[in-house]
């Protein structure tokens, strides 16, 4: 009976938004209101190589909408849909898929054989309505495979070619290949809508425009590569909304909504570990790096960059295993002026090889001091402070493989020191 009554309290708590204990400004792995995908890339010439996987999971039995947006490795949105979840839901989603054919997993808010509702979840949302009678739906779920000229559009536009969507501009970096690359933001959704983060009324302090503040969304990415047989995988990161966060405070989504978005930053600083070849870790270690420029950033003539690109950082220290530091020369300023200075994450979303041509160090295996604030222009209250996300990837290339969160050193949202570690030891 007590059993019984505790599991009823349980899903009843569920069911209205209730989530696990949490710190807020502490990045951690609990149910939130908008997940980030920091980076994903999909070889766009060969089936057989990397892609990026995640899924969206609902820790409610109440139902929901989750808002997804395409971003380019500059920060320029590209596409945007909705998928909708019904209690404890979960769907998955393969880039592949969407950039190969425009395929997007089917769902829809009336359930029947798409998306059944199981014995332990609510038709209706309680707190947001979302169920249903969310008639917003009705025209745009389920979702049909994307139009040819949208395909050819996110093909373009994460590559860094010519959209004709943005009239024959550009929206990312090209790498001068075919790998489409990109972060992802997902976010709950009072009803579906086809408008960016950055458009009027997306957010309204308190939850009340399209985005709410319900924190229930969670979910996990995974980077396959099956040419090489070998995978990595992570959370997504995962950022509550709290209504004590708002206009004055850096938020996640500060540059767009002045912060009334209401959801916590991210952290400027990170330690992590790294190795170059040991232990069998052959294939050394990569970092994936989302940075905030603290800009919006639109599409852009083709052949240049937008401010502030490349991104600097203010410190960079590299130690071996006997903490003897190495500094390489960095500048707080993006873009720097010295074209000299190490600038190994200069985009919002990056891969980059430790010990490559970008980021070059000398100790075979030791740890790093990444500490990310820089001075856009954006955000000038808040300057240098920088929100960012760093995640280790170790390898052996066909053998086995790692991914883990860099260790967070501060939060933007808690008022973060500028440490600046000394060039040389006392």
């Amino acid at each position: 009976m007590k059993k019984t009554a505790f599991c009823l309290a349980l899903l009843g708590l569920l069911a209205l938004g209730g989530q696990a204990i949490a710190e807020i400004g502490t990045i951690d792995d609990v149910p939130a209101a908008t997940l980030l995908l920091p980076y994903f890339e999909v070889d766009l010439d060969d089936p057989n190589n990397i892609t990026t996987l995640f899924s969206v999971n609902n820790a409610s039995a109440a139902p929901a909408i989750a808002h997804v947006t395409l971003w380019t490795d500059l920060t320029v949105p590209t596409l945007d849909f909705n998928v909708y979840l019904t209690g404890y839901d979960v769907v998955t989603f393969n880039l592949r898929d969407l950039f190969d054919s425009g395929t997007i997993p089917s769902t829809s808010h009336l359930g029947g054989a798409i998306s059944p509702v199981g014995s332990f979840s609510l038709v209706t949302n309680p707190v947001s309505g979302v169920g249903p009678g969310s008639v917003s739906c009705n025209s745009q779920l389920p979702l049909p495979p994307l139009p040819a000229a949208l395909l050819s559009h996110i093909r373009a536009a994460h590559t860094g070619g010519a959209s004709a969507v943005f009239g024959g501009a550009c929206s990312a970096a090209n790498h001068g290949d075919n790998v489409a690359r990109g972060y992802i933001t997902i976010d709950n959704v009072n009803f579906c809508t086809l408008d960016f983060p950055g458009d009027v009324g997306y957010f309204v302090d308190g939850g009340n425009g399209a985005a709410n503040n319900i924190n229930q969304l969670w979910g996990d990415y995974f980077y396959v590569d099956v040419a090489n047989a070998f995978a990595q995988g992570e959370t997504l990161v995962h950022i509550e909304a709290d209504n004590a966060i708002g206009v004055g405070d850096y938020t996640f989504y500060a540059r767009y909504s002045g912060g009334e978005d209401n959801r916590e930053g991210l952290a400027s600083t990170f330690a992590s570990r790294y190795v170059l070849d040991f232990g069998g870790l052959t294939g050394g270690t990569d970092l994936a790096v989302w940075r905030d420029s603290k800009l919006v950033v639109g599409p852009f003539g083709c052949g240049g960059l937008p401010a502030p690109f490349p991104l600097s950082q203010s410190q960079i220290v590299i130690f071996d295993e006997e903490e003897n530091p190495e500094v390489p020369e960095t500048t707080p300023f993006s873009p720097p002026i010295n074209p000299d200075v190490l600038i190994p994450f200069p985009w919002e979303a990056n891969r980059v090889t430790v010990g490559g041509a970008s980021f070059p160090v000398t100790p075979n295996a030791g740890w790093l001091y990444l500490n990310l604030n820089t001075s856009t222009g954006g955000l000038p209250a808040f300057d240098p402070a920088t929100q960012n996300w760093v995640t280790t990837i170790m390898s052996a290339a066909g053998l086995f493989s790692a991914g883990f969160d860099a260790i967070q050193l501060d939060n933007v949202t808690n008022n973060p020191t500028d440490i600046i570690l000394p060039v040389a030891p006392n």
